[in-house]
């Protein structure tokens, strides 16, 4: 990794940005460092290892709802058991497919195509959904039932193909399923702190061994600032989805995604 702030700077803008939205965090971490002449493999453990910068965000946004169910937990209460019980059914997933193909994703990692060609196709897919699906209020996370949390994780997998974004997958696949807006957006949130997390230790025991004084004090600046600019966007997501929908970030993936490619063939 480079020693400059400026690097890690940018690098944990771009995923605080696009972490929680529909766009796809890695795919845009993947055609930053090739549009600015990164070397992709140097910084791809750094891309990785900043994300909990963006878990903590949602921590602390949400510090009330992760209390309510810890404190719950102590009494059994129905509602903090459920909670529980959809994200870890929504999780184990990722965790299966993570552990027996980690090798192929990480492979992935490094293709720009793969990124551009996934972020038109998942637009697309946006607009689809938010045509076809019939979402109806659903009452939280806690009252999302024991198949659907299931099917939310199982649509996550599909996030680990660069690109497909893992906000966008959980959302969308959420929506598909009939949940409301705010709730499968809640979820994909809630999620990410066990998913991200786990792709987070995995990457750092695997590699983490290599890293430098120079690499660590990188990181530590990405999550500072990936925190930060979380803070602000989730809340404004949530504003925007609950207002117009997930149209905006559809027509955004797929101009993005065709520039991308416009501008690898132009190299």
């Amino acid at each position: 990794m480079a020693s400059d702030v400026v690097t890690p700077v940018l690098l944990g803008i771009v995923e605080g940005v696009t972490e929680y939205l529909p766009v796809s965090s890695t795919g845009h971490l993947i055609l930053a460092t090739e549009l600015l002449g990164y070397d992709a493999e140097k910084w791809a453990l750094f891309n990785i290892a900043i994300q909990p910068g963006a878990i903590l965000a949602i921590v602390v946004l949400y510090w009330r709802t992760f209390w309510d169910v810890f404190i719950g937990l102590f009494s059994w209460d129905p509602k903090a058991l459920a909670f529980v019980r959809n994200l870890l059914l929504a999780f184990v997933p990722a965790v299966v497919l993570g552990l027996a193909y980690g090798d192929y994703i990480e492979a992935l990692l490094e293709n720009v195509v793969v990124v551009c060609w996934a972020l038109i196709v998942g637009g697309f897919a946006i607009l689809l959904v938010e045509r076809l699906a019939r979402p109806r209020e659903s009452g939280g996370v806690a009252e999302v039932g024991t198949l659907t949390s299931l099917l939310i994780g199982l649509v996550q997998c599909l996030a680990m193909v660069p690109g497909v974004s893992r906000s966008g997958a959980t959302i969308l696949g959420a929506m598909a399923f009939g949940v409301d807006r705010k709730t499968a957006a809640e979820f994909s949130f809630f999620l990410a702190v066990p998913t991200l997390s786990g792709a987070t230790a995995l990457q750092l025991y695997k590699h983490g061994g290599a890293m430098t004084a120079t690499d660590m004090e990188a990181i530590a600046i990405g999550f500072a600032v990936s925190f930060v600019v979380a803070l602000v966007v989730v809340k404004a997501f949530v504003a925007i989805v609950s207002k117009i929908g997930f149209a905006p970030f559809a027509w955004y993936r797929i101009i993005a995604g065709a520039a991308g490619l416009l501008w690898l063939s132009a190299k």
